[in-house]
Parts: C-alpha cells; structure tokens; sequence
C-alpha cells in the first residue's frame, strides 16, 4: 500500500483510483482481505451481540427535511397471511451505509472517474450492490469520542460543532488501549444520535433549525490519518461523519459553486474521503449500547459485519450491521 503522502503523485492528486484497479468499484473495502476477516473472528469470545441500526423513521423528521418518512404497510389475502409493502422508502432516512457512486468531486468526478454526466438513474455504476455482494466483516474498532472528552474534563456539546483532528483520534485510541492492524472499521461514538431520537418531535424541529454535530475535521491530516491507518469503513452515529457545518476546510476549490438546490458540499471531508479514496461510510449508527459494553469491560475491537441491501445500483442502504464481542 502507498502511503497517504506517495498518493501525491497519483493522477488524480490524492487518489486510490490506481490502488485498487480502474475498474474497482469497492475502494477500501478491498482492505477486508480474507486473512484480516479470518483473524477477526478471535475476537468472538462471549458471543454478546449488538444491533448497530436504528429503526426505520428514528429520525423524523429528518434534520435536512428531505427524507420524509416510511409508511410500512401490512396487507392479508386471507385470515392466516400477511405481507407487507414500504412507501417512500428513503435508504439513508435512517442508519446508513454510503455507496461510493453517493458524492462526486466537483473535479474528478465520481470514484474512479466516472463522470457526473454518467452517473444517472439508470447507471448501477459504483452501487451499493457492490459492498453486498462483496460483504463487508472484519475488525471493527470503537472510538468513544463523548466519553473521552467528559473523563479529560474537556468541554463537549453533542449539538455543536466539534471538529476532531488527528491527534484527537490518536488521544481516545491511546487512552482506550487501542492498536491498529490495518484494514479496521472504525466506528465513532459522539452521542448525537441518543441525543437527538430522546427529544420530542416539537424539540427535533426546533433543534434541526440550528443543527449542529461533533465529527472529523474537514483537515487532510484526516483524510492522510485514515488512509495510512488502512481504514476499511469509518461510520459514526451522526449524519455526516465529519463535522457540521463546516466551519474551517482544506477542502474548499475555485471550482466550488452553490447547487441549484440541496446541500452544499462546499468543503466538506465527504468529496476527497469517497470520490478520491473510495472509503465506505457510514452515518447515524446505533453505537450506544455498545460504547457501554466496551466501557464496562475495556475492549473496543470486537467483530463486526455490516450487509447492506443488495439494491442494484443504490445509492445507499440501512447497514444491517452487528457486533459481536
């Protein structure tokens, strides 16, 4: 594997397109090789389980407001049936996994350069089908952001912006005991989520007026921190991942400019973390449970997979993911 540094030269600057092969469209996925797999699976010992998804609707309404809810419909043909059908089914209203065909670089394009003219509904390039086919296990580690802030008595807010750089992540994985074996998925504990589905309805749409999350700082010693710590997926319980808004950004280009509609990605760690690396990622994972668990007995690597729906060109899926220590 190169380095972060030796990518510098790649064509495009900074990018895993020639890593993993111009035509892959799973990025770091492929860091899950089968011996890293295999070597993962000591790390069962208990057998304690832990769902790692929200339901369905956990977030409505959802911050952003364009993910309306999901109407779940039960229909019997007969006293002793029943099935089911779903309505406005939006695969990342809830916990979620990222395809990397999700977020382009308004440079390069799309993960291995597939143009943003290409990139249509029709198109099942770079899809999450990829990522369910493949199946996504290994080691996953958790980072407990919130409760390494509260025991160093540093000032923390789940509801502002907190931007955590490399010598943060470095901190909590010392002060946890963590050691890093290549090819991880990094999980990121903030307590946003648990935060925001205990408010009311009538306190959500209030806070989603000024909404505001703890995550990665848009730095490229993140994206170079990532990348040489062969991360396979880095998910947190937060919409985004990195932080939001984006107050301070390496990212930011000349060639930015407002969409006609919809979030303006302007700076932010998604567009060089996908488009450019092709890292999974995962946001509004249900980590509460789990940070406690690790809390109580000091491990924070356990065995983790993750097996998102096999929707034929999706742009995202519910993770369907579980630990198990």
């Amino acid at each position: 594997m190169p380095t972060y540094d030796e990518l510098a030269s790649a064509e495009p600057p900074r990018s895993s397109w020639a890593v993993f092969g111009r035509d892959d469209e799973l990025g770091t996925v492929n860091l899950l090789t089968p011996s890293r797999v295999a070597a993962a699976a000591s790390l069962i010992q208990t057998g304690q389980r832990f769902n790692l998804d929200y339901p369905l609707n956990a977030f409505e309404p959802y911050p952003t407001g364009t993910r309306p809810a999901t109407r779940h419909h039960v229909f019997a043909n007969n006293e002793f049936h029943r099935d089911d059908w779903l309505d406005s089914f939006y695969l990342q209203s809830t916990s979620q996994l990222d395809s990397l065909r999700h977020i382009g670089h308004p440079r390069y394009g799309f993960y291995n350069g597939l143009p943003a003219a290409d990139n249509t509904a029709e198109s099942t390039r770079l899809g999450i089908h990829n990522y369910a086919q493949a199946g996504i296990a290994g080691r996953g580690v958790l980072l407990d952001v919130e409760r390494f802030f509260v025991a160093e008595g540093r000032e923390y807010d789940r509801e502002t912006t907190v931007g955590l750089d490399a010598a943060t992540l470095d901190a909590i994985a010392a002060a946890q005991g963590v050691r890093w074996h290549g090819g991880d998925i990094l999980l990121l504990r903030t307590g946003w989520a648990e935060n925001y589905v205990a408010k009311t309805r009538e306190q959500r749409i209030e806070f989603n007026t000024r909404n505001a999350s703890p995550g990665l700082a848009q730095r490229e010693e993140i994206l170079r921190w990532l990348w040489d710590h062969e991360i396979a997926v880095v998910a947190s319980d937060t919409p985004a991942v990195e932080a939001d808004p984006v107050l301070e950004s390496d990212f930011r280009g000349s060639d930015d400019r407002p969409p006609e509609r919809g979030v303006n990605h302007s700076g932010m760690l998604h567009r060089p973390l996908i488009a450019l690396l092709g890292m999974a990622m995962g946001e509004l994972w249900k980590l509460d449970e789990l940070a406690a668990d690790c809390a109580r007995d000091g491990r924070y690597d356990f065995f983790l997979t993750c097996k998102p729906l096999n929707i034929v060109g999706g742009v995202g899926s519910p993770p369907n993911a579980l630990a198990i220590k």
